[in-house]
């Protein structure tokens, strides 16, 4: 796994260009383990979230030359990672290697589908069912409105740095995140209605 250091280091994006190695093992160091933290947002399974982190800076060390001068190098990356989770989301079309629950909503609404093989070292072993549960719920979400969920409410961005990272307005990212919120109360709701083992 990749793990970051605890204080910042100094980015040298004129080496960056100029694919110095040294460069990148700061640049790794600052952001590997954030990466790690996004991707496992998206991707709530460790080894894959920790295979696309690694992809995210290799594309990284690759694409250096077209990163901009005043823009945030985390913002870049983050942008990579993102595009990464999701590429990788719809390339193994993970939804239909998973277990089906049950019909939980209308015949115009998908159920929510928990992945067998679900794991997250973050989530402590009491919580995780319900982790699983959450996790299955926003993957049903738009790409868009579970990118600016994952984004505030476990990389614990402000809606600026989010605006910036996604490329639209604060505006956009208020409503894409109070869309997410009520699809998921609504989604979450419908589950813990209908599952008795969650009643108890």
């Amino acid at each position: 796994m990749l793990i970051g250091y605890s204080m910042p280091l100094e980015i040298d994006i004129l080496a960056l260009k100029n694919k110095d190695e040294d460069a990148f093992r700061v640049l790794i160091d600052t952001f590997g383990k954030s990466i790690f933290n996004l991707c496992l947002g998206i991707v709530p399974i460790a080894e894959d979230a920790e295979d696309i982190s690694q992809e995210v800076f290799i594309e990284a060390f690759k694409s250096i030359h077209t990163f901009r001068e005043g823009a945030h190098i985390k913002t870049w990356l983050y942008r990579i990672a993102i595009n990464k989770c999701y590429d990788h989301l719809k390339w193994t079309k993970r939804k239909k290697r998973y277990a089906l629950l049950q019909p939980l909503f209308n015949k115009d609404e998908e159920p929510i589908e928990i992945p067998s093989n679900f794991q997250h070292p973050g989530i402590v072993l009491e919580n995780k069912e319900h982790a699983k549960v959450l996790y299955a719920a926003m993957e049903s979400l738009p790409e868009n409105q579970n990118t600016a969920f994952v984004l505030y409410e476990m990389q614990g961005m402000n809606y600026k740095e989010i605006s910036e990272t996604m490329s639209v307005s604060v505006s956009s990212v208020e409503a894409l995140l109070f869309r997410a919120r009520a699809a998921l109360r609504k989604k979450l709701h419908t589950y813990y209605y209908n599952n008795t083992s969650f009643k108890k």
